[in-house]
């Protein structure tokens, strides 16, 4: 296969694929190829590392759950039911990777911050990034709740944001460990109580 941008973008495509599924230590770059149909030469062309792949395929899985995360969370609606319908795409999110895949594969993200967070700085320098923005989104609607008289100042914190997603990924690790995607259906609640302090 030429040295094309499609090739490029196949790469990135089955690297997300395979690591959502495995992890990044159980798959190697001959696997990658094979699954994006590339030839192994191609892929030095593209990327110097598997390295520098995995930043590339974080980059692009956020590019495109970043992008849902602001349509949720971005609108005028209450800003309570934003975070609510979050938790709930969380929620739909694993349902349908059991239903697609057989099994739950959790979060990307969350996945490979535990399987490398303190292996490789690069790839972890890129999930910061991306945790970062966001606790940067779930803040914001945090501090909309304040503004609309639905949260007290103390609860609209960048803490109280980190907070929530700690629970988000929590919870999505558990229906990973369990493969049971059903043990999500409490993450509002859940975290409705901790915001309001029950």
């Amino acid at each position: 296969m030429g040295r094309t941008s499609e090739s490029r973008e196949k790469l990135i495509g089955a690297a997300c694929e395979l690591m959502r599924g495995r992890g990044y230590g159980a798959i190697g770059v001959a696997e990658i190829c094979e699954r994006a149909g590339v030839r192994k030469g191609s892929f030095y062309y593209f990327f110097e590392s598997k390295q520098a792949l995995t930043v590339e395929a974080l980059r692009a899985a956020w590019a495109v759950e970043g992008a849902a995360w602001r349509a949720i969370l971005g609108t005028a609606e209450d800003p309570l039911r934003r975070l609510e319908r979050l938790c709930r795409s969380q929620a739909e999110a694993q349902h349908r990777s059991k239903r697609e895949a057989g099994s739950v594969h959790g979060c990307l993200f969350g996945n490979l911050a535990l399987e490398l967070g303190n292996q490789d700085e690069v790839v972890r320098g890129c999930l910061k990034g991306i945790f970062d923005e966001q606790v940067d989104l779930v803040h914001e609607v945090l501090l909309d709740a304040h503004r609309a008289g639905d949260l007290p100042a103390e609860r609209a914190t960048r803490a109280y944001a980190r907070a929530v997603l700690a629970q988000v990924e929590g919870m999505v690790l558990f229906a990973k460990l369990d493969n049971e995607p059903v043990l999500l259906e409490g993450l509002w609640p859940q975290i409705a109580g901790l915001l309001r302090g029950v």
